[in-house]
């Protein structure tokens, strides 16, 4: 049916706790994913985000305003059960990450790129002993095999909320090393602009683009929202 758009059905949206997590209630009935799970969440702050952003929904539901419950419903329908090929996507950045490709040229780029990157890969190296190579240029450079499988165990090791926001992060930084820096407490609003290094020096020379502009500040939107739910979603 075209035109066709979901209406609101409920009156009252709340958290309340479900067994040793945390639910929500519409109308006291248990929300659940389009797969049809139970809307479990790890933490009561979690829990309270997504209800309210059911509470918050006019007559016809946008989804568009609902990070969190878009995130949760990711977690939960994808994450849990495709866990293996989510962790091997996330790890497979690690072979090729952002920090590691730098410019021959201009030298004022590769000295920009050196000082916002290089404290980055010496986090990598100090935090999972992932010592990534760098390199000129875009040609795909071979990284050490211990360092990328120190850091896919790093990803490994995050549960199926973190594994669902550490995806966005990196999906949408390039980086696997900035993205594991957000999951270790790093802030985010801090580590997206030093993905944007090559994209602002471009705009610099050659002028911004308003569409590429709208189009990086939906991205770093985005992936506020992803840092938002990683720390939401851990327990207290």
């Amino acid at each position: 049916m075209t035109g066709w758009a979901p209406r609101r059905f409920w009156a009252v949206a709340e958290a309340a706790p479900h067994g040793t997590g945390w639910g929500v209630l519409l109308d006291g009935r248990p929300l659940r994913t389009p797969a049809k799970a139970l809307m479990v969440l790890p933490a009561p702050a979690l829990a309270e985000a997504v209800a309210a952003e059911w509470a918050a929904q006019g007559d016809i539901l946008q989804p568009a305003t609902m990070p969190m419950t878009r995130a949760a419903n990711t977690a939960l329908d994808r994450a849990v059960p495709h866990r293996a090929a989510i962790v091997a996507e996330i790890a497979g950045y690690g072979a090729s990450d952002l920090l590691c490709y730098r410019a021959e040229a201009p030298a004022t780029l590769a000295a920009r790129q050196a000082a916002a990157w290089d404290p980055l890969l010496a986090f990598a190296a100090e935090a999972f002993g992932a010592r990534l190579a760098v390199t000129t240029g875009v040609m795909p450079a071979p990284q050490p095999a211990a360092a990328v499988a120190r850091l896919r165990a790093a990803v490994e090791a995050a549960d199926a909320f973190a594994l669902t926001a550490l995806a966005e992060l990196v999906s949408l930084s390039g980086s696997l090393v900035i993205g594991l820096g957000v999951l270790h407490g790093r802030e985010g609003a801090a580590l997206w602009p030093l993905s944007r290094i090559d994209e602002v020096w471009q705009a610099e020379v050659w002028g911004a683009d308003p569409e590429a502009e709208a189009a990086a500040e939906a991205r770093r939107a985005a992936f506020l929202a992803a840092e938002r739910f990683l720390r939401l979603s851990r327990p207290a």
